[in-house]
């Protein structure tokens, strides 16, 4: 009678344990089922903006591709000057207005998710105050760069051309400054697709100008600046009828008011170390190829570093898509106070990154016996492209994981612990490794860009760390401070 007793509550138990064991198995896997789910709709609010994105950076840049595509047809005199120029507006210009403009992510994001929509408009209009003040002394640097080149030696006819091809860039750095903050204006409320269009459209139209300009107006070089000039401002008009008369930016645009001439200094918190971030990064590789210059066969290391740097910032406009989507969402998701949905965000786009840069860089690797071929026809240049082609594929995996990186830095507001990071990664680690293999040991182009790879990948590795030991519940917290630490004044009448 006790054996029977005994052995019918061993089969409760067993039973009871085996239907607890079914409720955790089917809780696990709704669980993943649910995690599943989201994951796979994260993604595809990032691809919805990281897909367009990368397109509208590849039409920018392809439009100074193209203008100095045109200017090699007029030969060594009008490719060189127009080279210099190019890579000099961009160091001096373009790419500290990038990065300061580069601040909106963090503010128009958060505000866009907190669904304070008035707030977009004003901080863009503090942009583009900004933007053009910047660009005045700018225009300076730009109108006097003949003398510049004179002075650090280089020749004259170069130095010439070169002031000249500067002179006409002016009008474009304003536009440029412009559309940047009207860009980040749309990118902070996923409105791509009209920045897609205008961009494609102003890709198209240039290239017709830039050949009438360069050929036919007997400008030549020149015309290749004033047609990037021209093209630029069309990006603007088109950018500006979009905003004023679309219903999709009824509820975020605003006139221009007082209160868009106040609180600057919260926009330049944001922008000045912004800025500091992408130009640390940025003429840290121009440096490369201005140390190329002192090698004995200056001619072959600096074409072929020049080839691998073209190939990478083409190849960069994908993670730079990436990061914009990354900044984004996160940026939105922190100003909604979602700190779950902000990680899951920050996992989807590492995820995507990680494959993008196995993809791309397993691509780059097997077309290395012809990718030179792209670029030259010599045959000393061919091989030494493929030589360098490893070195290439690893800075591509670098560059995919940072580019993401420093999205999410963007979204989140650590602009200035990204400054720092560049700052220490190139300057104190990556460069002085490059300086030191290419001339004392003697490994040339080679070493150079091994010093660099070293940089960028104590970037990443850096960035990483920061990101994944982050508290999101703060980060939530420091975006709510951040919304509503300054009252406007509509606000204040109504209390």
């Amino acid at each position: 009678m006790e054996e029977g007793l005994l052995s019918k509550e061993r089969r409760e138990k067993e039973e009871e344990e085996q239907e607890e064991e079914e409720r955790e198995r089917r809780g696990w896997v709704g669980a993943v089922t649910r995690w599943g789910s989201e994951f796979k709709e994260e993604g595809r609010r990032m691809g919805y903006v990281a897909a367009p994105m990368v397109a509208v950076t590849l039409s920018q840049y392809l439009v100074q591709v193209i203008s100095s595509m045109m200017v090699g047809h007029l030969g060594e005199l009008a490719l060189s000057s127009s080279a210099i120029a190019t890579s000099l507006t961009g160091v001096t210009g373009f790419s500290l207005l990038l990065g300061m403009a580069s601040g909106l992510e963090t503010l128009c994001g958060q505000a866009y998710g907190a669904q304070q929509y008035h707030k977009l408009a004003i901080h863009t209009y503090r942009a583009i105050l900004s933007l053009v003040v910047v660009c005045i002394p700018i225009s300076l640097i730009w109108a006097s760069m003949e003398k510049i080149l004179l002075f650090t030696g280089q020749d004259p006819l170069i130095s010439l051309e070169a002031g000249k091809y500067a002179v006409w860039m002016i009008p474009s750095l304003f536009a440029y400054a412009t559309a940047q903050a009207l860009m980040k204006f749309l990118q902070s409320q996923s409105l791509i697709l009209p920045m897609l269009l205008s961009s494609m459209t102003t890709l198209c139209l240039h290239i017709p100008l830039c050949w009438v300009m360069v050929f036919k107006s007997g400008l030549g070089n020149v015309g290749a600046a004033l047609s990037i000039s021209i093209s630029y401002w069309l990006n603007v008009f088109m950018l500006v009828l979009y905003i004023k008369y679309s219903a999709s930016c009824k509820s975020t645009r605003s006139p221009i008011s007082k209160e868009c001439f106040r609180g600057i200094n919260e926009f330049l918190k944001l922008a000045l170390p912004s800025a500091v971030m992408i130009c640390l990064e940025w003429w840290s590789y121009e440096l490369l190829v201005l140390l190329s210059g002192l090698f004995p066969n200056p001619e072959l290391e600096t074409s072929v570093l020049s080839i691998c740097l073209t190939s990478i910032s083409m190849l960069y406009t994908i993670p730079y898509g990436l990061g914009a989507a990354a900044s984004t969402r996160v940026s939105n998701e922190l100003g909604a106070g979602n700190p779950q949905r902000a990680r899951l965000a920050v996992r989807v786009v590492m995820f995507l990154a990680v494959t993008e840069a196995i993809l791309v860089s397993g691509t780059v690797f097997a077309l290395r016996r012809i990718l030179g071929y792209a670029y030259s026809n010599e045959e000393e240049v061919i091989s030494y492209v493929r030589e360098m082609v490893p070195l290439v594929c690893v800075s591509v995996i670098m560059d995919s994981l940072q580019g993401v990186l420093s999205g999410i830095a963007r979204g989140c507001g650590w602009q200035h612990i990204g400054a720092y990071v560049n700052l220490g990664s190139f300057y104190l680690i990556g460069i002085p490794v490059a300086v030191t293999l290419g001339f004392p040991l003697h490994i040339g182009g080679k070493g150079l860009w091994i010093g660099i790879l070293c940089g960028a990948t104590t970037q990443s590795i850096l960035l990483s760390l920061i990101t994944g030991f982050t508290n999101w519940q703060q980060q939530v917290n420091m975006a709510r401070k951040r919304l509503f630490e300054e009252r406007l004044p509509l606000e204040d009448g109504l209390r």
